[in-house]
């Protein structure tokens, strides 16, 4: 399964509104949507080419200083906050968000004080103090988003080979390999993206609506009094948000069937309605997550409710048909009352995969299908005319991608060369990272040179789709479309004969290779687009990329560890299925890695024809939104890749918060669109960071043993046990 970016499908005003234009073609815009007017003229960005620099404005003094030891330090505190918050989420459900604009806003509202606090003179003047501008800013949105952006691997393969007992038993004794396998992705993915850079930005000119909106979002935040205005409101708003939610959070543990899980089926149930019992055993009730309400409001109408029809369809129609004709089965969880879980997902007895599947099981390879077939669908046709246009113009032959100066000067690269990232950084970086993986791959995962540099070469070529993808449309399937390296290395492991663990292992190991670097190397793309508009130096931005990715390789390893010291059924869930965390992305990688190393194909047949029948459908359904439906009724097209997740996701929960989160910023963009404008984002961003902080802190809680597990209730949890 993916981890979701909350522009996987519709987004904030402004990044919708660059998401239309690239791909009409039409790159002017006005601000609007996103800020007040500005007072200067030279402020305004009306009609902006975004794929040319800003132009310099006469409010703008040179920054001599845009890589500074504050922006890094700022950047990377901030990555990690969105790093810790994304881990918690992505063990939730898969979910993710990106730290671009959290780490804009709230970098500039620390940092903007900050210049008026220190003096300039002194050794503390020197790191912390002068004044703060864009591209500074443009240095502290880099760091964070490479210091939060590896969650990915700690939600998918690496928990994953713990659940098929393929690594120790605890983490803590692994802390070496997670941490190689991490820097493995980190650098990899860093360094092979920067002789890109010219291609893709400058010369094929991608959009990248999110790493846009960044610039213009800073850019505004450093315009004079009503840039500064704005953004003392964006960062209160963020911080009021976030403090609510994390205090909430963090009591939820200690009352969790009062004030966050409302299991009505099983409240009826005690009333008397005893048939009721089934809305509980499905999952259906109400859980007050407002992160997940957060992310319904960034994701909008179509994803939202296409998530929550998916799990409709899955969780409410297939699951109970299937339980009633006998082809999936539920667990028992209470002697004393009628209580069936239907999300238990073992893979301890190999027999029953296809011959006595929990519902949860049966849905999942539907699910994952579906989101494969439409992932490499939807790129193929959004990426048709583009590539058609790029073969007219000669652009698709390899020899011109690196040239110094194109032909028209309109294609020229408008940043100094010395500004540029040298040569020798990235090839001297790309070699050691290269070297550095193979070494590490033979000598703690057992691959060959071979095996490695395949592993290496697949994270490239998913990088190509996830950067053509994200630059054009703000989708990143790479986490889906990586799953292909699991079928290519299942076929490698079987092809050399290998046993059932060591086949595992090899295909864990590669699958977080490729899937991480490739997530790495779109993240970093989107991060020089944002410094290309705002005129930052290109190396400066690397430099703040590598710090990040540094603190994004500890940062992740250790919340792994806390994560799944504070839950250990992340790393071996029950037979129930009962645990805090659902972790669907995990079993997804579980079950793709058994299924393609196992003798036969351990999918129930049922299961298998309906995963091809619904894949088929969520491909049709994107052949009729291409080529038969004009565009103003595209928002009407259910989003098969948020219905896929739904059926990998067993907790119905999440969907029915992101639907009651769009419809409310439906209604608030309706009713007063300068509020939603100014302040949407911001709450969402506060909501997202302060569940996710406060589900980190309930993790120490429970490390040191004063979580609600020994001094909360269990009121009104079903048989008086286990809430979410």
């Amino acid at each position: 399964m993916a981890t979701i970016n909350y522009t996987s499908s519709e987004s904030p005003p402004l990044v919708q509104e660059l998401h239309s234009q690239s791909k009409s073609g039409e790159y002017s815009r006005s601000l609007s949507h996103q800020e007040e007017k500005f007072e200067e003229p030279e402020a305004t960005f009306d009609d902006h080419d975004v794929t040319k620099p800003f132009p310099i404005a006469s409010w703008e003094v040179e920054e001599t200083h845009q890589l500074t030891v504050r922006a890094l330090v700022v950047g990377c505190a901030l990555g990690a906050v969105v790093g810790a918050s994304n881990i918690y989420l992505g063990l939730k459900t898969g979910f993710t968000f990106g730290p671009q604009l959290f780490g804009a806003i709230i970098g500039f509202a620390i940092l903007k004080p900050l210049t008026r606090i220190v003096p300039e003179s002194g050794i503390l003047g020197s790191l912390f103090g002068g004044s703060f501008g864009p591209k500074e800013n443009c240095t502290v949105q880099s760091a964070a988003t490479a210091a939060g952006g590896l969650g990915i691997l700690a939600v998918s393969a690496i928990p994953a080979m713990y659940r098929l007992n393929l690594l120790s038993d605890l983490p803590q004794d692994d802390i070496g390999k997670i941490i190689a396998l991490t820097a493995c992705s980190a650098f990899f993915g860093v360094f092979f993206v920067i002789p890109l850079r010219k291609y893709y930005i400058v010369h094929q000119k991608l959009t990248f609506p999110t790493p846009a909106a960044t610039a213009y979002t800073i850019r505004s935040l450093h315009s004079g009094k009503t840039g500064a205005v704005a953004a003392r409101k964006k960062a209160k708003a963020l911080l009021i948000a976030f403090a609510i939610t994390f205090v909430y959070k963090v009591m939820t543990g200690y009352a969790p069937g009062v004030i966050y899980d409302w299991h009505i089926g099983w409240t009826l149930y005690r009333l008397g309605f005893t048939s009721i019992i089934s809305l509980e055993n499905y999952g259906w009730y109400i859980e007050f997550t407002p992160a997940f309400f957060g992310a319904g409001m960034l994701s909008g109408i179509n994803a939202s409710w296409s998530f929550f029809g998916g799990a409709v369809l899955a969780w409410g129609i297939i699951a109970p048909s299937l339980v009633k004709n006998g082809l999936a089965f539920g667990v028992s969880t209470s002697d004393e009352f009628p209580l069936m879980s239907y999300q238990a997902l073992s893979f301890a007895d190999p027999d029953l995969y296809a011959t006595k599947p929990s519902p949860r099981y049966w849905l999942l390879w539907p699910g994952v299908l579906i989101m494969l077939l439409y992932s490499f669908a939807d790129v193929i046709l959004s990426l048709r005319p583009i590539i058609a246009d790029m073969a007219a113009r000669g652009d698709l032959n390899p020899r011109g991608w690196f040239r110094k100066g194109p032909e028209n000067p309109d294609d020229e690269d408008q940043t100094p060369i010395e500004d540029r990232i040298p040569t020798l950084w990235w090839t001297i970086g790309l070699t050691l990272s290269t070297v550095m993986s193979c070494a590490i791959l033979a000598t703690l995962f057992h691959m060959n040179v071979g095996e490695a540099i395949l592993s290496l070469i697949l994270g490239f070529l998913f990088s190509f789709i996830g950067v053509q993808s994200s630059g054009h449309t703000d989708v990143n399937p790479v986490t889906t479309v990586a799953k292909a390296s699991q079928l290519i290395f299942g076929g490698i492991s079987k092809g050399a004969g290998l046993a059932t663990e060591p086949a595992q292992l090899l295909n864990l190991s590669a699958g977080v290779i490729a899937a991480g670097s490739a997530a790495q190397a779109a993240d970093m793309t989107g991060d020089l687009k944002t410094g290309y508009l705002l005129r930052a130096k290109p190396r400066n931005q690397f430099i703040a990329q590598i710090c990040g990715s540094v603190v994004a390789v500890f940062l992740t390893s250790g919340l792994f560890i806390l994560f799944t010291k504070a839950s250990p059924c992340i790393l071996h869930p029950p037979d129930s299925g009962e645990c805090t965390y659902g972790a669907p992305s995990v079993s997804a990688w579980v079950a793709v890695a058994v299924a393609v190393t196992s003798p036969k194909l351990p999918i129930p047949p049922s299961s298998g024809y309906t995963a091809i029948g619904l894949g088929i459908a969520s491909v049709l359904t994107l052949l009729i939104k291409h080529f038969a439906l004009p565009k103003k009724y595209w928002p009407y097209v259910p989003n098969w890749n948020a219905i896929g997740l739904a059926f990998v996701v067993p907790q119905v929960f999440y969907p029915i918060a992101m639907a009651a989160g769009s419809i409310y910023t439906w209604n608030w963009h309706r009713r007063n669109p300068a509020s939603y404008d100014m302040y949407m984002f911001a709450v969402s961003a506060g909501l997202l960071a302060g569940e996710g902080l406060g589900g980190v802190f309930q993790a120490l809680l429970a490390v040191v043993g004063v979580d609600g597990g020994s001094f909360g209730t269990a009121i009104g949890c079903p048989g008086f046990g286990f809430c979410g």
